[in-house]
């Protein structure tokens, strides 16, 4: 492998691993990279969630460190999730290259229009942490997780959307759940992967550097960074990676 393509990835997890951390959607870059770097799309699909996992456990510590605190229910979306992202690994491993580049880009889109036009969730709103809330957050985790299992790409604003609709998080209290959630749902997809021999650990290494930096920092100093101008450029780098998986 090219230190060149090493060098890249790790910029690009990095760039990512702030994207994830304060919102969701660096799989859109990476996704698409790992596969013009020449990875079968399977193979580029298991060798992201390298870094995914490393972005999330680093983020954890960072949010940690400034006093942030993890919570069972969070711990308990995970899990349900863990169970979904089996069935969804699975499924992955059955789509065949040009479907799964279809699907990505069909993805792209629609977590770009998403980006545009979803609807904020107001941050003067009460939570909602009751039984029947928790029963239904677990069980909406669980499809989230089988979504996650299979594409990953623009899970973090699935998880955002659940997050605020269902339980009515404040925007700080949604990202520390989230980077809680994707690393333990993340392990089952990495263990499927692994068993099948899908996994470039070279590139998955280079990438889980930079993106454990970029969750790591991002995560001590998120309130200091201005999310939209992040948005906009994820949208306008993912449509480009959209066309090309479409069209090229």
């Amino acid at each position: 492998m090219e230190v060149v393509d090493l060098l890249i990835l790790f910029g690009v997890g990095l760039l990512a691993g702030v994207i994830n951390t304060l919102a969701g959607g660096g799989s859109l870059l990476t996704l698409p990279v790992l596969i013009f770097m020449g990875l079968p799309p399977v193979v580029a699909n298991a060798t992201n969630r390298i870094g995914i996992f490393f972005n999330g456990i680093f983020a954890i510590q960072g949010f940690k460190s400034k006093g942030s605190k993890i919570n069972n229910y969070a711990i308990g979306l995970g899990i349900t999730a863990f169970f979904g992202a089996i069935i969804g690994s699975y499924i992955a491993i059955e789509v065949k290259g040009e479907t799964f580049n279809k699907i990505l880009a069909g993805v792209i889109v629609l977590i770009v229009a998403y980006m545009l036009f979803g609807k904020k969730n107001s941050q003067n709103v009460a939570e909602k942490t009751d039984g029947k809330t928790k029963i239904i957050g677990l069980v909406t985790f669980f499809f989230i997780g089988i979504y996650g299992g299979f594409i990953q790409a623009g899970v973090g604003y699935l998880i955002m959307a659940a997050l605020t609709f269902v339980n009515k998080f404040s925007l700080l209290k949604t990202n520390i759940v989230k980077v809680v959630i994707v690393p333990i749902y993340t392990v089952a997809s990495i263990g499927i992967f692994i068993y099948n021999d899908l996994i470039n650990w070279e590139l998955g290494f280079a990438l889980a550097i930079g993106s454990a930096l970029g969750g790591w920092l991002t995560s001590r100093w998120s309130t200091k960074i201005e999310e939209k101008y992040v948005r906009y450029f994820v949208m306008l780098t993912a449509i480009g990676f959209a066309i090309k998986l479409s069209f090229f």
